[in-house]
């Protein structure tokens, strides 16, 4: 079964791609029923229907393919609990050769274009979009549908225009000089190519917050906070004098009752010069860290943003170069004697400031999720700045977070110009106030979610008791969408009634959000998946073992937030026991004859690294790179969580062209070029032979034409590797035996180490950790004792 094919169809991977019928035998599965969903995945084949979507009157599920449909009295019966609803009168011409674009049977997901702006809703214009003409994809209607595009990236036309999202820009004055100026000119482009009805709002912080009047015109006018005091909504909507502001309705062009967030039209100049005017008002100390107040800059734009009543989309985009050092969500004293918090300081009670700040912040994660509004952070800094601290309303938000050296690096500038990125018609490539509704039959029950989603917290009986993650619910909240961003959902089986084996079940994904034109656009995914019997091979069939690692790795982070990593391991270890046992082919008290068929075989070696991975094994990171770590896991899909979880490692050689090689130190070897990618690091590592070659400088000598080539042929795969994600990883290029070389083979399974017999020529790897090999061995004595 190809996965990846479904997917780029649904948009869904599915751990088991066949459920058992009893919640014991789904229990016994040991990897839980789960699904890891991309709702804006991209695709060539979208329909954009300029109409509101059809939902069963009993259940709320959307019409779908999977609907039964009698043509003759204008009735179809929901799948998920079997109601029957009358079709409206817009619906009057459907027949079996004149379907709507929901009901054509290749079309799983669709997307609704449901503004009421739209001059022709509910029109006699409106009726009757988005039919075919007969059953085969060939005849469906493009003209008639609207517009075709991947990821909801295009527009039918009457959506919209008026008001725009609005960017609260906050900036750490406390910044070195040229780093200060690197920040302010890509601010400058930013705010140069926003759309002009996008509104914009200028915070600068030191140990004072200064918010700025960009309605003032006759001087730079500021409010200024003290950073060290804790500031509620309330106040700051008293201090900027916020009190007139009206709540502002769907569509409704923003009046401005003060001039902190105001149009692009209308305060360009004033928002330039105020931009270039940033600068450190405070004095700094010698043998003290500068006096930085991040926490409650971050209020106060936050309170700004409340005050306005900004409801079609909000960011706070935060760039700081050092850690708070005072105020709400304190990190360090200023003192240089003191040292920032470790993991070691964490575990053993001595980072002072790290819950009270904790605590802070997830108080301000849950005032973004009401107010929809988006925290992103870039950080650039040789030390930590605190996002360790600030990890759960990023995270929560659905905001995007950058750590870096330096703001004049090339990493920092594509990834602000590709989240402020503009798709071919001009508006903004950002979605704002989403919302992800799941609904199923009655025979599967909700437990939760993982990912940079909020529960909404609003049951029904398809909500399970047990809760995973954020659950609860069966409708979440997310600030912002991309079209890579990934939510893992799990299931369980219901107890009430026992399914059919070879009957199907569906699930379906409702997402509703405004598009980067302020449209309101609404995705539906619809799936469906059988019930098997005990012991059914469907279910050895139907298992990704991608999916699974991925999902398990969701799980593992999302308890290391409050065990040790070594009971997080622990656990880990438990559930691979468990599942070899009850998967594996052995004979009882044999460890010779235990064999895993390949549907399973891969899943025991995604375990192995991600034992090893920087999500669990925190050492030699800090704090801040590992919440930097877990956050991007948990939101990424199942491709990239895999190259997290297991680096993919390519070999490059004389003999032909590059060929996927083990992750293991034996790769090494002293004539071939090794292309290693962690997802976060891309390593070229030459071998010595390569490498010396290389310094004397053959591959300038005509007559060596296949060493040059040789030498390209990694750089240019590497460098396609750093341009198509964000953010940019590391390229790093080292020699073997080099002090670089220890990005690659801090991840390389270490067959051969100190302890080995010494081949001549091979690698070496000095560790006290366990090798593939004796890994898995360990692994088949423990299973066939089970």
């Amino acid at each position: 079964m190809d996965f990846t094919e479904l997917e780029a169809i649904e948009g869904l991977r599915w751990s088991w791609n066949a459920w058992p019928t009893t919640k014991t035998e789904a229990t016994s599965l040991v990897i839980p029923l789960s699904i890891m969903c991309t709702p804006l995945m991209q695709s060539a084949e979208l329909p954009i229907l300029p109409y509101e979507p059809l939902a069963c009157t009993a259940c709320g599920a959307v019409l779908n393919p999977y609907a039964r449909v009698d043509y003759q009295t204008r009735i179809w019966s929901c799948p998920f609990c079997n109601k029957r609803n009358t079709f409206p009168l817009s619906y009057s011409g459907i027949g079996e050769t004149n379907l709507p674009a929901e009901l054509f049977p290749t079309y799983s997901t669709v997307e609704y274009k449901v503004d009421k702006k739209d001059p022709n809703f509910g029109s006699a214009s409106h009726l009757g979009y988005g039919w075919s003409n007969g059953l085969s994809s060939s005849s469906l209607s493009l003209s008639s549908m609207g517009s075709m595009g991947g990821g909801g990236g295009g527009s039918a036309g009457g959506e919209p225009r008026g008001t725009g999202p609005a960017f609260v820009f906050v900036v750490d004055a406390c910044t070195d000089e040229e780093e200060l100026r690197a920040v302010k000119n890509e601010l400058l482009l930013v705010v140069e190519k926003l759309p002009e009805n996008s509104l914009v709002g200028l915070v600068a912080y030191d140990s004072m917050v200064r918010v700025y009047d960009l309605g003032f015109s006759e001087c730079t006018r500021v409010v200024v906070f003290h950073g060290d005091r804790e500031v509620s909504s309330e106040q700051v909507r008293q201090f900027l004098g916020l009190h007139a502001a009206k709540k502002q309705q769907l569509g409704k062009t923003f009046t401005p009752q003060q001039g902190f967030l105001l149009p692009v039209s209308e305060c360009d100049f004033n928002i330039t010069t105020a931009i270039e005017e940033i600068c450190c008002l405070g004095l700094n100390v010698v043998g003290h860290r500068p006096q930085r107040c991040t926490g409650a800059a971050i209020a106060v734009a936050l309170g700004l943003i409340e005050g306005c009543s900004v409801n079609t989309g909000s960011r706070i985009v935060v760039f700081t170069s050092g850690p708070a050092t005072l105020g709400p969500g304190i990190v360090v004293n200023s003192d240089l004697s003191n040292s920032i918090r470790t993991h070691r300081d964490l575990i053993n009670g001595h980072a002072p400031y790290y819950d009270t700040s904790c605590s802070f912040y997830d108080q301000l994660s849950r005032r973004l999720s009401d107010s929809s509004v988006v925290l992103d952070l870039f950080a650039c800094s040789l030390d930590q700045v605190g996002t360790a601290e600030l990890k759960v309303p990023v995270e929560r938000s659905g905001g995007f977070m950058m750590l870096g050296e330096l703001f004049e690096s090339d990493q920092f500038r594509k990834c602000l110009r590709h989240i402020f990125s503009r798709d071919e018609e001009g508006y903004l490539t950002m979605c704002f106030d989403a919302t992800i509704e799941v609904v199923t039959t009655k025979d599967v029950k909700i437990s939760g979610a993982l990912g940079p989603c909020v529960s909404l917290e609003k049951k029904n009986g398809l909500v399970s008791d047990r809760k995973v993650g954020e659950g609860g619910t069966y409708i979440w909240k997310l600030g912002t969408l991309t079209d890579k961003t990934c939510i893992a959902f799990f299931f369980e089986v219901g107890e009430e009634h026992e399914p059919q084996p070879g009957s199907a079940f569906f699930i379906q994904f409702i997402t509703r959000y405004r598009h980067g034109n302020m449209g309101v656009r609404k995705r539906v995914t619809t799936a469906a998946r059988r019930w098997v019997g005990k012991k059914s091979p469907e279910i050895a069939a139907g298992f990704d073992q991608e999916t699974s690692a991925s999902v398990m790795a969701r799980l593992a982070i999302h308890r290391s937030e409050t065990c040790y990593a070594r009971d997080v391991i622990r656990w880990l270890d438990d559930n691979l026991i468990c599942f070899a046992s009850k998967f594996g082919d052995y004979i009882q008290e044999d460890p010779s004859s235990f064999r895993l068929s390949s549907n399973f075989s891969l899943y025991p070696q995604f375990m192995y690294y991600l034992r090893r991975s920087q999500f669990i094994d925190v050492f030699n990171s800090s704090p801040d790179e590992t919440a930097f770590f877990r956050l991007m896991l948990n939101r990424e899909g199942v491709v990239g969580s895999v190259i997290m979880i297991q680096p993919t490692l390519f070999q490059y050689s004389f003999d032909g062209p590059p060929v996927p090689v083990l992750l293991d130190v034996r790769s090494i070897s002293p004539d071939v070029i090794l292309l290693f990618d962690s997802y976060f690091h891309v390593v070229i590592h030459y071998g010595s032979k390569i490498a010396q070659w290389k310094k004397l400088g053959y591959h300038n000598d005509p007559n060596h034409e296949n060493l040059r080539k040789l030498l390209e042929a990694p750089e240019i795969d590497a460098e396609q590797l750093v341009v198509d994600r964000v953010p940019q990883p590391k390229l790093i290029k080292c020699d073997q035996h080099s002090s670089q070389a220890r990005f690659l083979l801090a991840k390389l399974n270490p067959s051969v180490t100190q302890n080995s017999t010494y081949t001549e020529g091979s690698d070496i790897i000095l560790t006290d950790d366990l090798s593939l090999q004796d890994f898995v061995t360990h692994l088949q004595v423990l299973a066939v004792r089970s």
